[in-house]
């Protein structure tokens, strides 16, 4: 008898899933992703993430219409203009806070998972004279974080670096009291800038002693230099024609610094507006957009955007001219636009403001849209995150060619003059009056199952145990394999369904497998066997016949004619 052909079946169990990739990608590389612990789930440790640029490459999905973002917490919070830092499982911001001594603008920790409040700080009194924010007026400065240290920058000039898991104060600058800083009109609102081993300010203080770099471990002086007056807007971190440099926006226009010396590398000229300067640089390859408000004649040119356009010079330094400006157009009044794909998007004006797509190169607009306020934008994977300012959260199509919107959802009460924040598949966002933090990770891949082949068995004859020639599946890893039935087993004769599951080792990367097929066995040859006889008469007593099979079963005996 021949064996019937073999037939597999593969069946994928107890699929479990991993952390998705921005793309589907081989077992292979899967599983080195896998080694690799929060490679795709950055920190936002700064303002405007890590890169100061207000960008996120992580996935996030944005089928939000069947799908809203999922609410992982949200906490009230007290007033604040200031953002969120995000960095090992905590999110850092400040906030005005009543205490014994009277109002005090505090640093706080919350827990990035519950939203809980881990620690709160005192740094600096609360005072907000100037008016125009409302009885929601609060601090303004975003807390940076490096490791295990979080560095404060508060509205009257009082640099801290704080222990990330207390809120231990490991130490202060005051700069008024040792540069002699001058508060500005509306206060501080820039935060500090981390740059290697070195924390970067404008302290606005004694004539060549503005721009101030402390080393970030014990707050010693580094450097110090120039004369430039300090604005609200934050200084940025980046490489430009192959040199790393800090650029300011200060009263007197773009300074960019060599981070560690302070040596100056570029200036260029911007007329001060006389009131606030708040929207950070933009860096976009060898270009530089920067924009201030509070408009006046077009003469005065003090406010609108303008682009730089840098040439690498002797040395380290640069040439810087200008590429376009619009004066009294384009006016960013304290959010930063974002730039992808050569164009910029922002919220545009200066009391009525708009969303705008401009061309970086040419400084044409593109498309405008009202209904943002005060909002602010990053990029989020690949595509625009608008916010605006009453707490909504707006997908955008980067299309130059038209405005398209792809979801929005309403996430906040309260005034958001605040930008969000993005790490680990979610939007961590604040008002004035609460925080919250969105889950929108991107639907997640199946991990894959190593590819089993099994070797065809042949048939066997009934009464052989199955054995490593029938169960010998192998697979592409390493694991273990557990058979149905089991080694030793002796089936009946007939067709049988085998299967294995296969367990890999490496269950962070791989799922388990299951791979059947089927098994003939064949009937077994049987022979009879009788006792011994001897020749008998027919006058001899009775005598006992007896057969016996191979196989063991009974044999029924018949003697037809007897």
């Amino acid at each position: 008898m021949r064996a019937r052909a073999i037939s597999a079946r593969f069946s994928v169990m107890n699929p479990r899933f991993f952390v998705c990739a921005p793309s589907r990608l081989s077992p292979i590389l899967i599983g080195a992703f896998m080694g690799l612990p929060n490679l795709l789930a950055a920190d936002w440790p700064q303002y405007r993430g890590p890169n100061h640029d207000g960008t996120s490459t992580e996935p996030i999905r944005i089928n939000w219409s069947a799908q809203p973002p999922r609410q992982i917490w949200k906490v009230p919070l007290e007033p604040a203009l200031s953002s969120l830092s995000i960095s090992g499982g905590r999110v850092f911001t400040q906030v005005r806070r009543n205490s014994a001594s009277g109002p005090r603008e505090f640093c706080i920790a919350l827990n990035a998972e519950t939203g809980q409040e881990l620690w709160a700080v005192p740094l600096d009194r609360a005072d907000y004279p100037n008016g125009g924010v409302g009885g929601d007026d609060g601090p303004r400065s975003t807390p940076s974080v490096d490791g295990n240290r979080v560095y404060v920058l508060t509205s009257y000039l009082r640099l801290f670096c704080l222990d990330a898991a207390s809120g231990q104060e490991i130490w202060r600058k005051d700069l008024g009291t040792e540069f002699g800083a001058v508060v500005i009109a509306w206060q501080n609102a820039a935060s500090p800038l981390i740059v290697g081993d070195l924390v970067l300010v404008n302290s606005n203080g004694r004539p060549g002693e503005h721009l101030l770099a402390f080393r970030k471990q014990d707050g010693g002086l580094a450097w110090k230099g120039q004369s430039d007056g300090m604005t609200q807007a934050s200084p940025v971190a980046a490489t430009i024609g192959g040199v790393r440099q800090a650029i300011f926006f200060a009263q007197s226009g773009l300074v960019a610094v060599a981070p560690e010396t302070g040596a100056v590398l570029w200036r260029y000229a911007l007329r001060y507006n006389g009131t606030s300067v708040a929207a950070s640089p933009v860096v976009a390859g060898d270009r530089v957009y920067a924009s201030r408000a509070y408009p006046g004649s077009l003469s005065a040119d003090q406010a609108g955007a303008a682009v730089v356009q840098l040439a690498s010079a002797s040395g380290n330094s640069f040439s810087a001219s200008r590429a376009w400006s619009k004066v009294n157009q384009f006016m960013n009044h304290w959010a930063t636009p974002v730039h992808y794909n050569g164009h910029v998007y922002g919220m545009f004006g200066h009391g009525f403001l708009t969303f705008k797509c401009v061309e970086l190169a040419t400084g044409v607009e593109k498309w405008s849209t009202d209904g943002f306020g005060y909002g602010s934008v990053l990029v989020a994977d690949g595509r625009i995150l608008a916010a605006s300012e009453d707490g909504w959260l707006v997908v955008v199509d980067p299309n130059p060619n038209a405005y398209t919107e792809l979801a929005r959802h309403r996430a906040l009460q309260g005034k958001t003059w605040n930008a969000p924040a993005i790490s680990g598949g979610r939007i961590y966002f604040r008002s004035t009056t609460e925080a919250v933090s969105l889950d929108v990770s991107a639907a997640p891949l199946p991990r894959p199952s190593p590819q089993l082949t099994w070797t065809a068995p042949a048939a066997i004859t009934y009464g052989a145990a199955l054995g490593s020639a029938q169960l010998n599946a192998s697979a592409a890893a390493p694991g273990t394999y557990s058979y149905s039935p089991a080694s030793g087993a002796v089936l009946n004769a007939g067709q049988h369904t085998l299967s294995v599951t296969f367990t890999p080792n490496d269950t962070a990367s791989y799922d388990s497998a299951t791979v059947t097929t089927t098994l003939d066995v064949l009937k077994a040859d049987q022979s009879i066997n009788f006792n011994p006889l001897n020749d008998r008469r027919q006058t001899d007593p009775p005598f006992t016949l007896i057969a016996t099979s191979s196989s063991g079963l009974p044999v029924t005996l018949r003697a037809p004619g007897f």
